[in-house]
């Protein structure tokens, strides 16, 4: 009932780690898991003297990321002091972007499930900032620690417009700049690690109003199934309290996973509560047009794009592309068998090469990277040597089945795909010379079932080709079997 007199109203901001080597204003180590305290340097501590010095790495992938989502590059932005008291930020300010961020509106498309078009979700800012540190509540009783290996490392804060409507369009929305991040290869989207996190700002008004109702926000969500569930919870918690007459207070609240709810932790802060300034240890964030340019050339093309390439264009089922566009390193390598299956039979088709390809990624490649989970991203296979593997199923040389058994041994054997076949004796044999003896003495050794066959019971057949496999020293190919037993058994 509630849904239907009511909408939310929903904005996120999204937290992207960079992939740098050092830290965004240190020349500190920024990589993930070591001891606690020891990447610390004296300039993400905070010591007094010590001046910040930016990391042109951090400004590359900012403007990769802004033009990758549509938005307009500042030619000069700001690096401001944002500050505030907590434990795990030693410097007492967190060096971000206020007024004039190094990206700005823009959009993301996402395709909810329940409609069959595209919504378009668009982007206020994207801008620079450094992390903080990090409390760890859970392995003194008594007392809280405080990790700094976090601090100064870079993020880039994604802040969309409060254009989303549902906790699912949340979830898709995450999604979507989680496959962007990585396909740019600034960030490894890994939300377990928090190197992905978000904040949603939620509220709730009457359908139909323009006004905005009172919003909470939800601080560090870090899996898209909490960002959808702690979504779904607080809507219904701020529609009970319009429902029973009561206000909503404008707050912070944190997602509690162990009871599934939200709980207050302070009243919202407003910009002007950070007090910010422009840090006077810092200079102007400059991007050129030429170094625009630049970064647009480095762009490789992105998921959606590549999606509707293999639709269009090779013909594949929407639901193939999407699988298959989900994770670059998929893709990449979708694209390498492609071209390496069509240098190899230029004469078949190209959308039944790429359905080959394709059916081959989605049941057999899908399933050894989900089981082995290379460290390294690399597929085991090279792609020449699967499309050896898929030239030999096209021209019907191997059978489906045969063509399994190949793969499976190509994944730890560095032979080609046609001396696996030979060598485990997969190759369809098609000599009939070969096969009509064995098929006569099938037919010599079974009169009952002949009888069955010459009565019109034709499924019978079946019964003969599974005889013939299991009598013959090889792999005959089946259909060349069934036209010979047909022959036969008609003349008999």
């Amino acid at each position: 009932m509630f849904h239907e007199l009511y909408e939310p109203v929903i904005g996120l901001e999204v937290h992207a780690q960079l992939l740098t080597e050092s830290k965004a204003f240190s020349p500190d180590s920024a990589a993930f898991g070591a001891e606690p305290n020891h990447h610390v340097d004296p300039v993400s501590l905070g010591h007094p003297g010590t001046l910040p010095v930016l990391n042109r790495k951090v400004v590359d992938f900012a403007v990769l990321m802004g033009l990758a989502t549509h938005c307009s590059i500042a030619p000069r932005s700001v690096l401001a002091r944002k500050h505030y008291f907590y434990p795990d930020l030693p410097k007492g300010y967190q060096i971000s972007q206020f007024e004039t961020p190094i990206c700005s509106g823009g959009y993301i498309e996402i395709l909810p499930d329940e409609q069959a078009s595209v919504r378009r979700i668009g982007l206020t800012r994207i801008h620079i900032e450094e992390d903080a540190g990090k409390l760890i509540h859970d392995q003194d009783p008594y007392n809280s620690h405080v990790d700094f290996n976090r601090c100064g490392v870079p993020l880039i804060e994604i802040v969309s417009e409060p254009d989303i409507r549902s906790p699912r369009e949340a979830y898709l929305f995450m999604q979507k700049i989680r496959q962007i991040v990585r396909y740019l290869g600034i960030c490894d989207g890994n939300m377990e690690e928090g190197s992905l996190r978000c904040d949603a700002n939620v509220s709730v008004r009457r359908r139909g109003e323009r006004r905005f109702g009172t919003k909470t926000e939800i601080k560090n969500l870090n899996s898209f199934r909490f960002v959808e569930k702690a979504l779904e919870y607080e809507i219904f918690r701020q529609i009970a309290l319009l429902e029973n007459g009561d206000s909503i207070v404008q707050e912070t609240r944190l997602w509690d996973t162990s009871r599934m709810e939200t709980r207050s932790t302070r009243s919202k802060e407003e910009a002007h509560d950070y007090r910010y300034f422009p840090d006077p240890d810092l200079v102007q964030v400059v991007v050129t047009n030429e170094a625009i340019e630049q970064k647009r050339v480095e762009l490789p093309e992105l998921p959606d794009a590549r999606q509707e390439r293999l639709v269009r264009h090779l013909g594949l089922p929407a639901y193939d592309a999407a699988l298959l566009t989900e994770d670059r390193l998929v893709a990449d390598y979708f694209d390498a068998v492609f071209g390496a299956l069509s240098a190899e039979a230029p004469s078949v088709e190209s959308g039944v090469r790429a359905k080959a390809v394709s059916n081959i990624l989605m049941t057999e490649v899908l399933r050894v990277l989900n089981e082995r989970a290379p460290t390294a991203g690399a597929i085991p296979i090279d792609p020449v040597r699967l499309a050896g593997l898929l030239r030999m199923r096209l021209a019907d040389e191997i059978s489906s089945s045969a063509a399994t058994v190949i793969f499976n041994a190509m994944l730890d054997d560095p032979e080609g795909p046609a001396e696996l076949a030979k060598r485990l004796n997969l190759l369809q044999v098609s000599d009939t010379v070969a096969l009509v003896p064995v098929i006569d003495r099938v037919i010599a050794d079974n009169p009952a079932q002949v009888e069955q066959y010459r009565n019109g019971k034709q499924s019978v057949i079946g019964f003969f080709i599974g005889q013939v496999m299991k009598n013959f020293s090889g792999s005959p190919d089946p259909r060349i079997v069934r036209q010979l037993l047909a022959e036969r058994l008609d003349s008999v």
